[in-house]
């Protein structure tokens, strides 16, 4: 994978090595031989209670799951399901707007329609965003869309939502992520998702991401391609705690 700053393509060492908190992150693209679809997501924590987790995957689902549940304090931001499917649509988020997607995909909803019954989490005084990405497979291709929503202002007293629909570029991905950065509160992303290199290996995308996560910080990564022709998925899944 070459570096691609003269398109404004950064590496994912670029977009991590020197940030020791982006939060949880979403990775959406398409490899550079332009046959594979791919996905990633990963979490990172401070507090105990977000470190006391790891990724499971089930069915082709993957799933937040306590490391130790007799250290859980509170469960209901940090279990959930982040990757599930619904026919032609693989659905990625950092929490349990997952089922929220899928459920209004099953009644006829948009992805922006059904994540427009949701705000960011009630999180005080971070109010972190829920992020979210779909893939929709057709026709031997793919689009994706990606959907932030977050606070309007330190105070949380509304909430701002913006989408963004993909035509795939081979060698392209974009990457969502919750945080600017570490802080006191957290900085919440700002501006458009940004512009990631894909890798045509599935083993070196994951090795490049998982390395460039925080040492202290980094918990879980999980990455998946799809054959563009067969349909065909391959997985990797990666837990600090084991």
């Amino acid at each position: 994978m070459e570096n691609m700053d003269i398109y404004g393509i950064r590496t994912p060492e670029e977009l991590l090595r020197n940030n020791t908190y982006p939060g949880r992150g979403i990775v959406i693209g398409k490899t550079p031989d332009g046959t594979r679809a791919m996905t990633a997501y990963f979490i990172m924590g401070r507090s105990e209670n977000s470190r006391n987790r790891i990724f499971t995957e089930k069915d082709g689902e993957v799933f937040t799951e306590p490391f130790d549940e007799s250290k859980v304090q509170d469960p209901s931001l940090i279990i959930y399901a982040a990757v599930r499917s619904d026919e032609n649509h693989l659905v990625v988020t950092n929490g349990n707007q997952t089922d929220t997607v899928v459920e209004g995909l099953r009644k006829g909803e948009t992805f922006t329609d059904s994540l427009a019954t949701r705000t960011f989490e009630p999180d005080s005084p971070n109010y972190t965003p829920r992020i979210s990405g779909m893939l929709t497979f057709e026709d031997g291709g793919f689009t994706y869309q990606m959907s932030i929503l977050k606070s309007a202002d330190a105070a949380g007293t509304a909430c701002n939502r913006y989408t963004y629909h993909y035509a795939p570029l081979n060698g392209l991905g974009h990457f969502l992520h919750t945080y600017v950065c570490d802080g006191n509160p957290i900085p919440t992303f700002q501006g458009e998702p940004e512009r990631m290199a894909i890798c045509d290996q599935i083993d070196e995308m994951t090795d490049r991401l998982w390395n460039a996560l925080d040492e202290n910080n980094k918990i879980s990564l999980y990455v998946r391609y799809i054959d563009l022709a067969s349909g065909r998925t391959e997985s990797r899944l990666i837990n600090k705690n084991h």
